[in-house]
C-alpha cells in the first residue's frame, strides 16, 4: 500500500475501534552507510523499513501507538489498543486536532527541493568517498591514523493524515561524507573531524577536501596546554557557535514556557540579543534539511521573527502548548511515529556582522578561540552556563597555540546580549550562525 493509503487505513481502523478523532503518520526510510579503515571496507550497513504511528482521541484523552508492520490485522490491533489506552489516560483539556480552517491546504513541495531526483548512489561510490577522505587525511603530515571515514545516503518518504481532513506528504534525501583524524602518538594524541551533509549529491563537498581538513584540524591541536584562569573574551568558532543560539531556541520553546521552566519565561518583548541582531525562522528555504511545507499537526509553516532587532517576539508553539498559553500555534509541531507532537524550530538564521573572523580575533586581543566543546551544565531556569572547551589561545590578536581542558562559564542572559557576530556563516545549514565573540567570560584553566 502507498503511504497515504496506509494513513487513511489507520484512520478508518481508529474510527471503527471507537476513537472520536485521530491522526496517523507513515514513514518509509532507506539508509546506507559505508565505513572504511586502512583503505579497506570495515563495515557496510543498509536498512530499509516502514514505521507507522497512530494517535487517537477519546474525548479529551489521547494515546499513541506505533508499529512496523503494515498488515490489515496489525492496523486493526494497533487501533484497538490505542483506543483502550486512551480510555485509561488522564484527561487533558489542551489536546486535540487542528480545526479544519487551520490546516494547510496548498503548498509547493517541489519548490523546497527536499529530495534529489537522481538515482540512489551505488555502494561502490560511497566506498570511494570514504576511502578518498581517509587517504587525504592520512596524507596530512602529523596524522597518525584515521578513526573513521564514512560515506552515507538516506531517503525518507513521510505522509500524515488526520480525521479533520488534512492529508499530505513529502520526501527527503541525504548524502554525507565524514572523517575523524588522529594526530600524534601516545598521551599526546589529538583528534578532530570534518564532514558534509547535503540533500543533493551534486552539492556535496569533495571527499578529499573533507579528509584534508579533518587532518589539518587534528594536527593543529597538538601540544595543547591549559589556558590561564580569569575573565577573557571568547570567540566561538562558526562550527560550534550555533550551540549558543540553540540554548536561546530551547528557552523560547513553548513547552518549557508552559511549564515555567525557562530562563526566558518573563522576557517576551524584552531585549535578549543586541539591538542590531535578529533571529529569523524560514521553513521554506530550498535544499535545506529542516525545511518543510507543513508541520506535524498539518498546519502551514511560515517565516517568522523569533527575535527582531534584539527583542524576543514570541514562543515556538504547537497546538497544545499554544492553548495552554492562550496563544496561537506558530506551525512548529514536530513528532515521530511513537510520540505526540511537541514544539520544534525549523531553519533559523542570525543576522551576520560586517567583520571576518580574523578581524574579530584581531580586535579581541588576548582570549580564547573555541573550536570544540564537551559536556554541558546549563540551568534551564536561571540560564547559568558552564561547558568544557578546547581551541586556541589568542595573543595580540593572533593565534598563539592550542589549548584544552578548560571550562567556560557565564549566564546566557548576559552572553546573548553581548554577542558580536562575524560574517562567516554557512548558508546551506539549517542554523545559519556565524562565529560569535563574547566579552568577559570566565575561564577555568591552569
Amino acid at each position: 500500500m502507498k503511504l497515504d493509503d496506509l494513513t487513511h487505513a489507520m484512520l478508518d481502523a481508529a474510527r471503527k475501534a471507537g476513537a472520536d478523532a485521530a491522526d496517523a503518520m507513515a514513514i518509509h526510510g532507506t539508509s546506507v552507510s559505508i565505513d572504511v579503515r586502512g583503505g579497506a571496507l570495515e563495515q557496510a550497513d543498509r536498512s530499509e523499513g516502514i514505521d507507522l504511528g497512530l494517535r487517537v482521541f477519546v474525548g479529551q484523552r489521547q494515546a499513541n501507538v506505533s508499529v512496523s508492520d503494515s498488515s490489515p490485522q496489525t492496523l486493526q490491533t494497533m487501533a484497538e489498543r490505542a483506543v483502550a489506552m486512551a480510555k485509561e489516560a488522564p484527561e487533558d483539556p489542551y489536546i486535540g486536532l487542528a480545526e479544519p480552517a487551520q490546516i494547510a491546504t496548498e503548498w509547493d513541495w517541489g519548490a523546497l527541493e527536499l529530495a534529489d531526483p537522481s538515482d540512489e548512489p551505488d555502494p561502490q561510490m560511497l566506498l570511494q568517498d570514504a576511502a578518498e577522505a581517509e587517504a587525504s587525511a592520512l596524507a596530512v603530515e602529523g596524522v597518525t591514523q584515521v578513526q573513521t571515514a564514512v560515506g552515507g545516503y538516506s531517503a525518507t518518504q513521510i505522509h500524515l493524515a488526520a480525521t479533520n481532513g488534512f492529508s499530505g506528504g513529502y520526501s527527503r534525501t541525504g548524502r554525507a561524507v565524514s572523517c575523524v583524524a588522529i594526530a600524534g602518538e601516545g598521551e599526546q594524541m589529538e583528534r578532530d573531524y570534518d564532514g558534509d551533509h547535503r540533500i543533493f549529491q551534486s552539492d556535496l563537498r569533495a571527499a578529499t577536501e573533507i579528509g584534508t581538513t579533518a587532518g589539518i584540524r587534528a594536527v593543529s591541536r597538538l601540544n595543547a596546554i591549559q589556558p590561564p584562569t580569569g575573565a577573557y573574551p571568547v570567540l566561538f568558532d562558526e562550527r560550534i557557535s550555533s550551540s549558543l543560539i540553540g540554548h536561546l531556541l530551547a528557552a523560547a520553546n513553548g513547552a518549557s514556557i508552559a511549564r515555567g521552566a525557562s530562563w526566558l519565561r518573563d522576557c517576551l518583548g524584552q531585549d535578549v540579543l543586541p539591538k542590531h541582531l535578529s533571529l529569523i525562522e524560514n521553513p521554506h528555504r530550498p535544499r535545506v534539511e529542516a525545511s518543510r511545507p507543513f508541520d506535524a499537526e498539518g498546519l502551514p509553516t511560515r517565516q517568522r521573527a523569533i527575535v527582531e532587532d534584539g527583542i524576543l517576539t514570541g514562543w515556538t508553539l504547537d497546538l497544545a502548548n499554544a492553548r495552554k498559553l492562550n496563544m496561537e500555534s506558530t506551525g512548529n509541531a514536530a513528532r515521530g511515529v511513537a510520540s505526540p507532537p511537541s514544539p520544534a524550530t525549523w531553519n533559523v538564521a542570525l543576522t551576520q556582522g560586517s567583520q571576518t573572523r580574523a578581524e574579530l580575533l584581531r580586535d579581541m586581543g588576548t582570549g580564547l578561540l573555541v573550536t570544540s566543546m564537551i559536556g554541558s551544565t546549563i540551568n534551564p531556569t536561571t540560564g547559568d552556563y558552564s561547558r568544557g572547551a578546547a581551541g586556541f589561545w589568542v595573543e595580540n590578536g593572533e593565534i598563539s597555540h592550542a589549548v584544552n581542558e578548560c571550562t567556560i562559564a557565564g549566564n546566557l542572559r548576559d552572553i546573548l546580549r553581548n554577542l558580536v557576530p562575524a560574517n562567516d556563516a554557512r548558508q546551506h545549514l539549517s542554523r545559519v550562525v556565524p562565529s560569535l565573540l563574547v566579552e568577559g567570560l570566565t575561564l577555568a584553566g591552569n
